[in-house]
């Protein structure tokens, strides 16, 4: 029976590898997804033959429910809000794994079991586990705007992390040494105020990081969830969970520095320094500078008479508007007139990689139009027209101007100002995700900006297409 289990396991490991690797392809992605759900299929049955029959009724209560919430919960959630989704999720798993974690030392320290890897993985993942939860439900109440918007910030708050995280450490460390740091203080008792402690410091990791830089976050506290995950495979002794975590962790780490690298600012620099938006709105003066305030029949004559090569750049408003299916109207008008139609996207629109993708597919725009930003912006110098509807921040020049120090400095942004022509679809001039005004707004001579909420108004610019 043992070596059918870790047959099994290896299996379910190789689908998680062959699953993962599909999802790097949209066309393979849908069919990825299914391979690495076969494979948590087949461990959780290999796992069920480990456990008393006791144990199984408890257990199958728990699937019945899980699958219940996670099915209802997927047929429902909006595309818009499917960040939240897996900020929830991957906090959910955090939290098992800390708990079990815990529940496990327990165990052991009742039966008076000496396992030292045990002793020493258990509160490595109450620490990695709790951050990983708290952090997530901090993270879905930023994205969801319930709580905690913006940057939330207190003097001192630097020096109390460091001192909280020290206290974990020693907390830990006399878990291990069976209570000789702190005497009064059990090795259970411990480790649970390594549980209390660590909810603290996720808590406070987050808050500083304001919502343009959430996306980073919830792929770092995925990335920290698999680590807790893997370690809470040492406690348990279970061959999958190593295997699984590790995946997991290494796969959201390097999803991680991508994005870090995308958004131009190290790691270090968005968690410890906390950078964060600087609030909506802009200054009094700003307000005053004129504007190239344009209607949709306008914009439809230019992209008709005057465009032959159109790039489109989608942002979080889009997805909002849920205007993706005018969208593909858009981009079937002008293909119908002869016009070249291609979009840019950005590797952190829609607030998560491979987001606005998946918003765009699903609206039937086909996989080859889709460029990803090293590959759209040579495209930019020979464009007639750049429309970006619903974004900001990822088509900025002010994150490459050296003079200014700004949320979105030094990221690499989508090089719209060089089209001949910039049209911008969004309700107002309030500056992005990130606070940061936009100066191609005020570009009368190059830039059209047609205010209005990105569906109407995109299903304007197509009637006017239509009938210009």
């Amino acid at each position: 029976m043992q070596a059918a289990t870790f047959l099994a396991y290896l299996a379910a490991a190789a689908l998680f590898i062959v699953g993962i690797r599909r999802l790097r392809r949209p066309e393979t992605a849908r069919s990825g997804n299914t391979v690495a759900a076969v494979g948590m299929t087949v461990a959780l049955i290999a796992t069920l033959f480990y456990i008393e029959f006791q144990g199984l009724i408890l257990i199958a209560i728990a699937t019945a429910l899980g699958a219940v919430v996670g099915a209802v919960s997927a047929q429902r959630v909006q595309m818009t809000a499917m960040p939240q989704m897996v900020a929830a999720y991957n906090g959910v798993g955090g939290g098992a794994a800390a708990l079990i974690a815990l529940s496990e030392f327990y165990h052991l320290q009742m039966q008076g079991d000496e396992n030292l890897v045990a002793t020493i993985t258990v509160p490595l993942t109450v620490l990695i586990g709790s951050v990983s939860f708290a952090g997530s439900v901090i993270a879905f109440l930023k994205l969801q705007e319930i709580a905690f918007t913006g940057s939330v910030v207190f003097p001192g708050q630097q020096i109390v992390n460091t001192v909280l995280f020290i206290g974990i450490l020693a907390l830990g460390l006399n878990a291990i040494v069976d209570g000789a740091i702190i005497p009064f203080l059990p090795p259970v008792a411990s480790v649970t105020a390594v549980l209390v402690a660590s909810l603290v410091l996720g808590v406070l990791v987050v808050i500083p990081i304001g919502g343009a830089d959430m996306p980073i976050v919830i792929s770092l506290l995925n990335a920290f969830t698999g680590l807790a995950a893997a370690a809470s495979g040492f406690v348990l002794q279970n061959y999958i969970l190593i295997i699984g975590g590790t995946i997991v962790g290494a796969s959201g780490t390097i999803l991680t520095r991508l994005m870090s690298s995308a958004l131009g600012r190290p790691l270090r620099k968005i968690i410890f320094a906390g950078i964060t938006a600087s609030g909506g709105g802009k200054g009094g003066d700003e307000e005053e500078r004129p504007v190239n305030d344009v209607s949709a029949e306008a914009v439809g004559e230019y992209l008709k008479d005057e465009s032959d090569k159109v790039i489109i750049v989608p942002g979080y408003g889009l997805a909002v508007a849920q205007a993706q299916g005018v969208m593909r109207e858009l981009v079937d008008a002008l293909e119908d007139e002869g016009k070249e139609v291609l979009f840019g996207i950005h590797p952190v629109a829609g607030r998560m990689p491979g987001h606005m993708n998946v918003l765009l597919t699903e609206a039937g725009v086909p996989y080859d139009k889709l460029y990803d930003l090293e590959d759209i912006n040579p495209e930019f110098d020979d464009a007639d027209a750049a429309i970006i509807v619903g974004a900001n921040d990822v088509v900025n020049p002010a994150a490459d101007d050296p003079e200014l120090d700004t949320p979105i400095s030094g990221m690499p942004i989508l090089e719209v100002q060089n089209a001949e022509r910039v049209i911008f679809i969004k309700r107002s001039l309030s500056p992005g995700f990130a606070g940061v005004d936009n100066p191609l707004f005020y570009d009368t001579d190059k830039t059209m900006m047609l205010f209005s909420d990105a569906k109407q108004g995109l299903q304007e610019v197509v009637e006017a297409v239509k009938s210009s």
